[in-house]
């Protein structure tokens, strides 16, 4: 049935396609479509700074000609015209594919569907999120003498459908709301440096966000940085937030990414299923249904439904994530991980990290709030796009965080950390018990035996 507040009806477009590349004498298609309408607002000092109100769409069609040689175009225009003119673009492209390459339509385009229950909320529109932010920022400035100003702010409401269809007759589609709130802090002292940080929480509308909550925070996590020293170089004990570990464990995904491992830039091998990846309290999962995950989607890019996957468990490696074409490589089943194209990308969904319920931490009674040993807990890693080395397994990473000794916190000044992305994983003493929902994942405070910390002195 049609909804007239849909951005895209997917009956429709597939009657049109089936119709016209039957004229054409097209057998093999599909396409897939993201579509979104974004709202979104800054502000500096009280006044509105960028306001953005935008209607995205990337819509993809692929082609297979006779020789199952696959061609892809993409395109906005989803009229009649347009579309003949996207199929003859990708037909004329399949004569230049890469036979060895070319994926076919996924087993579980087809299948059924996880059930979507997550709510649609509307939108409040710009000038609401312009006056909460405004007075948000007001509150955080307020909340302590030595906060100035909060020059990284944001209030963001969007609303997105997704579409997968193919000649065989999978049809899938859906929509979702989704909206963001962050700040982030920037605090002064006489003949101090500026200091800063910030919050950052989602939901499915604006009017859910916890506005109060996230000023807090960054007053909080801001004002925590002011008192801080350099630290000398050397091997800390360090424990890792949520953030900051599923910031590391993304950055290496790699190592459960068939698609890596074809490509040969993984830091794992075919062979590397069943052999222990890391220290056997760890387990880890790719959820990308979680409930954490506002922006959650029942479907991947080849209409593979979207479903939980063991990455590691008990510290064993126990599956890959998968496309249609890196699954038929592997004798495997496709996980719901693809996007579209005519080499099909694979990436990780929403990483949940947490403790093995049958193994014993070495150190079962590390933490993060209560321990008296002295240990850096690291807040966020900075500059992942230049510091780590996915393929190499190694990382160099300026990051902010505090060390903690007999339980009081001192702000580092700055520091750099550097490791093995596997050794960090073999090096993992405790995992602590309670789970944190993030902005991009699930996980416990970790702690790790040592790492290298380069201070300023």
């Amino acid at each position: 049935m049609e909804n007239k507040n849909n951005l895209i009806n997917e009956f429709k477009l597939k009657d049109k396609l089936t119709f016209l590349s039957k004229n054409i004498n097209i057998n093999k298609w599909d396409l897939g479509a993201t579509l979104g309408e974004d709202t979104s607002v800054q502000i500096d000092k009280g006044e509105p700074k960028q306001l953005k109100a935008s209607q995205k769409s990337s819509i993809t069609l692929r082609v297979w000609n006779k020789n199952n040689s696959v061609g892809i175009t993409s395109t906005s225009d989803l009229s009649d015209p347009g579309l003949k003119k996207a199929l003859d673009s990708a037909l004329i492209a399949s004569d230049y594919g890469n036979i060895s390459e070319s994926p076919e339509f996924s087993p579980a385009s087809q299948s059924t569907l996880p059930d979507n229950i997550r709510p649609i909320k509307d939108s409040i529109g710009i000038n609401k999120l312009v006056s909460k932010l405004i007075e948000a920022e007001k509150s955080l400035i307020n909340s302590h003498k030595s906060i100035k100003s909060v020059p990284y702010n944001g209030f963001a409401e969007s609303k997105f459908e997704r579409l997968y269809i193919n000649s065989e007759g999978a049809s899938r589609y859906m929509k979702g709301t989704q909206a963001s709130l962050y700040l982030f802090a920037r605090a002064v002292e006489d003949g101090r440096k500026a200091r800063s940080s910030g919050s950052i929480k989602i939901g499915y509308g604006a009017d859910e966000i916890d506005i109060e909550s996230c000023i807090k925070e960054a007053s909080s996590k801001t004002l925590d940085h002011l008192n801080y020293k350099p630290i000398k170089t050397g091997r800390y004990l360090i424990c890792f937030k949520p953030e900051a570990f599923l910031d590391l464990i993304t950055s290496f995904s790699n190592i459960y990414n068939a698609r890596s491992i074809i490509d040969g830039i993984s830091l794992s091998t075919k062979e590397s299923l069943g052999k222990y990846l890391a220290t056997d309290i760890l387990c880890v999962d790719d959820d990308g249904l979680h409930k954490s995950n506002y922006g959650a989607s029942t479907f991947d890019g080849e209409g593979t439904p979207t479903q939980k996957i063991e990455i590691i468990k008990d510290g064993v490696l126990v599956n890959f994530i998968h496309s249609e074409a890196t699954a038929r490589k592997f004798g495997a089943n496709p996980t719901g991980h693809a996007g579209i194209g005519a080499k099909v990308s694979v990436s990780p969904d929403w990483p949940v990290i947490y403790k093995s319920k049958d193994k014993k931490s070495q150190f079962p009674n590390l933490n993060y709030i209560n321990s008296k040993e002295t240990f850096i807990l690291v807040e966020s890693l900075n500059a992942l796009h230049a510091g780590v080395k996915a393929s190499q397994g190694s990382f160099s990473l300026p990051f902010d965080g505090w060390i903690v000794d007999n339980g009081i916190k001192t702000s580092i000044e700055s520091a750099t950390i550097a490791g093995d992305f596997i050794q960090v994983l073999k090096n993992i003493i405790q995992i602590e018990d309670k789970l944190h929902d993030t902005h991009q994942g699930v996980s416990p405070h970790i702690w790790i035996k040592e790492l290298t910390v380069t201070g300023d002195k």
